[in-house]
């Protein structure tokens, strides 16, 4: 079987292997990406259907390309694929879809890599995993198999047609699980939404969204997360031209909240008395939010309107005040639980001694200790912004010049005088 040598392999052709393609472009590095089905395959097929990008178009982009949406429009995920497809064109990045890699080893006795692939063998002097967070979907093994109830997972949702007749029971709170819990209440479904811990910034507050909040606060910059919040999901949606989620208003509009999900023991499923404390901790982060606004506002004299009904909470609605303990999913009438938890890493093909205990790749800032092997597209690879779309792009550009850096030490030549070509 012929072996194709190619000095960087770039495995995944989403955001984070477009980006890298196009940085070590202009480093001049010779490189393929291997994408097992179409660029940007994720966000055709691995999110529901009326999925929006949570960030607005002129923020969460590449720099080169702007939007057809532009400005403050949320971007269809039909529209986010397209755009990396359009971007990916516009680079001529050299991507061949419809290739699986099966496995990367280190070669013994030199450096580089053995890539073994369905498209046949490659030997690459760098690998960059380019895989994403969105590997595995995690469904806990809190409801036994034999309930008579379906259970998916948020990845495998796609529209409230698509679910058989009855209540729905989302679990999670974040953006995924909020958003599909108010789309099913909205066609008319009975939903519980279980409400964990959770961030909750403001949509827009005194005519700026979030993120340029987040920007002017330093806050996407955040090298790491504070202590007991690396896990903490953000709720936040771009639906409807975006929205500040309020818990409290979902339920006075017909959804149910109830605490975390704890167990289940012959159909009845018992939740954590823990709900009104998750919201106001929720609250809480809304209001500091604001309050470090506010304090920049003043600090710099800027002409942004006050707006003080950002700070006025709806009632408490009758299930915080008498949160459900329990609940009998037949009784309930509930008909599918949908695990809006996440997903974990699989880095199965990955047969090089990188991955710590939990299994996550160990690195520092996307560089491995394993010389040649690289990681980009992680949530804080560097920062509270690597996993969104222009942080990737930043992320990629780092690791990229960290290879380039490394083919000016591979190029020295002592006898003529110090480093090669790839230095100058």
């Amino acid at each position: 079987m012929t072996v194709e040598t190619v000095d960087t392999l770039v495995i995944g052709a989403g955001q984070a292997g477009v980006a890298m393609s196009e940085h070590l472009s202009r480093h001049g590095i010779g490189h393929v990406v291997l994408e097992k089905d179409r660029i940007a395959e994720r966000w055709r097929t691995g999110r529901w259907d009326s999925l929006v990008a949570n960030g607005p178009a002129w923020h969460d982009r590449f720099p080169g390309l702007t939007f057809d949406e532009g400005g403050e429009a949320f971007v269809h995920k039909d529209s986010v694929a397209d755009y990396f497809e359009r971007y990916a064109a516009r680079i001529d990045a050299p991507i061949r879809c419809g290739v699986e890699v099966r496995r990367v080893s280190r070669l013994q006795g030199r450096p580089g890599f053995r890539v073994e692939t369905s498209a046949g063998e490659f030997r690459a002097q760098s690998v960059v995993s380019a895989t994403g967070p969105f590997q595995v979907p995690v469904i806990p093994a809190v409801i036994p198999p034999e309930t008579p109830v379906q259970q998916i997972h948020s990845a495998d949702y796609r529209n409230p047609d698509a679910l058989p007749q009855g209540a729905v029971l989302v679990v999670g709170a974040g953006s995924s699980g909020v958003q599909i819990a108010d789309e099913l209440n909205r066609a008319g479904r009975k939903v519980y939404l279980s409400v964990g811990p959770h961030d909750r910034p403001p949509r827009r507050y005194r005519g700026r969204d979030f993120v340029w909040w987040l920007g002017v606060l330093g806050k996407w910059d955040m090298a790491a997360p504070a202590p007991g919040t690396a896990h903490v999901t953000i709720a936040v949606s771009g639906a409807r031209g975006g929205e500040t989620v309020d818990f409290r208003r979902l339920a006075h509009e017909g959804l149910t909240l109830v605490g975390r999900t704890e167990r289940c023991e012959n159909g009845i499923l018992y939740f954590a008395p823990d709900l009104a404390t998750n919201v106001a901790r929720g609250d809480a982060n809304l209001l500091s939010l604001l309050d470090e606004a506010d304090a920049y506002v003043a600090a710099n004299g800027l002409d942004l309107p006050e707006e003080p009904e950002a700070r006025i909470f709806p009632d408490d609605p009758d299930c915080m005040t008498h949160p459900l303990a329990e609940l009998d999913l037949a009784q309930a009438g509930i008909g599918t639980v949908i695990w809006a938890t996440g997903y974990a890493l699989d880095y199965g093909w990955l047969d090089v001694d990188v991955l710590d205990e939990t299994g996550k790749p160990r690195h520092q800032r996307g560089v491995s200790p394993v010389r040649g092997l690289y990681f980009v597209g992680l949530p804080w690879l560097s920062r509270r912004g690597s996993s969104f779309i222009w942080g990737v792009w930043h992320d990629a550009a780092h690791v990229a010049d960290q290879i380039a850096i490394q083919k000016t030490y591979e190029t020295y030549d002592a006898q003529a005088g110090g480093l090669g070509a790839a230095a100058e």
